[in-house]
């Protein structure tokens, strides 16, 4: 693995989200536009491109916690679902959905299955982890080599015995 930037989650997806655009096999379905991503949702997206940002949200997770499953990621992309006057409950979000895109970003070769002991699911590939880390370089900038800063302690020091030596 390469050298992780820090750098802000939502530049990163969105950064990958516009990598994967380029990919020809990462594409949304016809489907896509009359469909809600999950039960606890009222409408579809309003976004033209969620596909491809819910897509690279899904690569960043691999990433970060695979070997993940559908139902795990069901989990992560549900939430509460307003029932009017009875209490919220939680609903997992759309399995089709997530299904296809881990399916598109496996044939586009960025994730692969496998086994790791008992847990089994998606892991990343070497090339999906070459396109998370060139993105997140690109975002983070070249590094900065870090100037030698004098210590700032030494003048405290100095202006603390020049403020005792007024006193006395």
């Amino acid at each position: 693995m390469k050298k992780a930037y820090l750098v802000s989650q939502n530049e990163l997806i969105e950064s990958i989200a516009s990598e994967l655009k380029k990919i020809p096999e990462i594409k949304a379905p016809e489907w896509s536009n009359f469909v809600k991503t999950g039960r606890h949702k009222e409408r579809p997206p309003l976004r033209e491109d969620w596909w491809h940002v819910r897509s690279a949200a899904i690569l960043r997770t691999v990433y970060a916690r695979g070997p993940i499953g559908v139902s795990k990621l069901r989990a992560k992309y549900g939430g509460k679902k307003n029932r009017g006057v009875k209490p919220e409950k939680f609903f997992p979000g759309s399995g089709k959905i997530i299904r296809t895109m881990l399916q598109q970003l496996e044939k586009s070769e960025l994730i692969k299955q496998a086994e790791k002991g008992i847990h089994k699911g998606r892991i990343i590939s070497s090339k999906g982890a070459s396109l998370i880390s060139k993105t997140s370089a690109k975002i983070s900038g070249p590094e900065k080599p870090k100037e030698k800063q004098e210590k700032p302690k030494k003048e405290k020091t100095e202006k603390k015995k020049e403020a005792k030596a007024k006193k006395e």
